[in-house]
């Protein structure tokens, strides 16, 4: 049983359209990176688990990702094609690691698109409630048929919208989503000029009350708020799963990944710095954090405000993350490690339909029926293991293909980064909880089931191997 078969190194023949330029790919990362971490887990990190020092958790947090952003930039530069760390590792490692790494970021993106739906979906109710709007307690939250509740139809309504926008064309959708990254980004910077008119530096007196914690193991402290934190820059990689619609992917990829990572880090600690200086951290524990501060400080028409604009924008992370996860299952298809099926372009603008409507179908169903507290976490956790595993995969590439060529990125300081990648992302997962792991471990189980009750021999590699 041959599971370690690989891809060859030179580029496969894509059928995709090769329309996106670096500002698509800029407002793609952006789009995806910012939405609930900033607007709302930042307000319970320094809340529950650093403090003001919360601020630092999101340094090691974006410290983390950025090494990992250096080993994307040097696969996407050298092996330009759609797929992300599941193409990337197909070629080092071979087929049952890479279909792991993929079933990881199946498992990623699907949770973040369901709880940012879901997040969407609260903000909106607590928006209705201020005007004495209430839905029906039967359609206002996930089934408990003990609570009354059957369906949060509001998030199924959104991902039925998003997914029929996904479906009409790259360009399209990725228009709709820069117009609203601009909306959500002139939103940010407004909270910011105001909040630093506010700021109160007796509010950071006690800036790190929960202290450093522990580097692995830990359950409060810096290093419990920088695993937390490093849910809020999930998405990034995204980029990576446009590269065979991207025009010159293996220059355009990779910077496009540093441009979105390093926005989205100056925004973080900007705003979280304003948090905890306007408000004292111990306050901060509300789900629409961004406008609460601002009503606190005497500007409640534009926190209100703040809020409409957060209703429509989050939207934007259903919108990059569908798209991302819809090119993922369409490449491990058109492997044959999932049903030929999914390999369906529409005729003119080549957009993989039925992986899309997949998608959109399985996230609907998780965001309006299923508790996603667990999920959510569990989406950190499966991201950091095929971190973890493309940090090796860098160590292999260059013992298998030698360094990069002249015009290809090249990542510094290997193989010291990858090692230091590699610690730091077990550190972060040892922060996680017990009935995380055990989630993992399910979804590790479940991964390897399906692909070798189906996967395995339905290989195109097989077939091509054995021919």
């Amino acid at each position: 049983m041959d599971i370690f078969r690989k891809t060859p190194m030179a580029q496969k023949k894509s059928y995709l359209q090769r329309r996106l330029g670096l500002a698509e790919l800029i407002f793609l990362g952006v789009g995806s990176i910012v939405g609930t971490g900033i607007f709302t887990i930042t307000g319970v990190g320094a809340a529950e688990y650093a403090g003001p020092a919360i601020t630092i958790s999101i340094i090691v947090a974006a410290i983390c990702v950025t090494m990992s952003a250096l080993f994307f930039a040097e696969f996407s530069s050298r092996l330009p094609h759609s797929g992300g760390v599941y193409r990337y590792l197909y070629t080092v490692f071979g087929e049952y690691p890479a279909w792991i790494a993929g079933w990881f970021m199946i498992i990623e993106f699907a949770g973040a698109i369901s709880t940012a739906a879901s997040g969407w979906g609260g903000y909106l109710k607590a928006f209705l409630r201020t005007f004495g709007i209430s839905l029906p307690t039967a359609l206002s939250g996930p089934f408990n048929p003990e609570k009354g509740t059957y369906i949060d139809i509001i998030p199924v309504i959104l991902l039925l919208c998003v997914t029929a926008l996904v479906v009409l064309g790259v360009q399209t959708v990725l228009r709709f989503n820069s117009v609203l990254v601009i909306f959500k980004l002139a939103v940010l910077l407004i909270f910011i000029a105001l909040g630093l008119t506010a700021i109160n530096t007796d509010n950071w007196s006690h800036f790190a009350p929960y202290g450093f914690g522990q580097v692995y193991g830990g359950k409060v402290g810096i290093m419990a708020g920088a695993s937390l934190m490093f849910f809020a820059f999930l998405g990034f990689e995204s980029i990576s799963m446009a590269a065979d619609e991207t025009k010159e992917p293996e220059k355009k990829i990779p910077q496009g990944i540093f441009f979105s990572i390093g926005l989205t880090t100056l925004l973080y600690v900007l705003v979280t710095l304003v948090l905890t200086g306007t408000v004292h951290y111990t306050k901060l524990n509300t789900a629409d954090v961004v406008p609460f501060v601002l009503r606190s400080i005497g500007f409640p028409l534009v926190g209100n405000f703040v809020s409409i604009v957060v209703i429509l924008t989050l939207v934007t992370v259903c919108i990059s993350m569908m798209f991302a996860l819809s090119r993922v299952i369409y490449n491990i298809s058109c492997d044959g490690l999932l049903p030929e099926q999914f390999q369906e372009l529409t005729p003119k603008s080549k957009v993989p339909k039925k992986a899309t409507i997949f998608v959109g179908l399985v996230t609907m169903f998780m965001s309006g029926f299923l508790q996603l507290e667990i999920l959510a976490l569990l989406v950190n956790i499966v991201t950091l293991a095929y971190l973890i595993l493309l940090a090796f995969g860098i160590l292999k590439l260059r013992k298998d293909y030698g360094e990069p060529k002249e015009g290809e990125f090249r990542t510094p300081w290997v193989p010291f980064l990858p090692i230091v990648s590699i610690v730091v992302c077990l550190s972060l997962m040892t922060q996680c909880k017990a009935i995380t792991w055990y989630g993992f471990i399910i979804s590790f189980v479940l991964g390897s089931l399906i692909y070798f009750g189906y996967g395995y021999r339905h290989s195109k590699l097989k077939a091509e191997n054995k021919d």
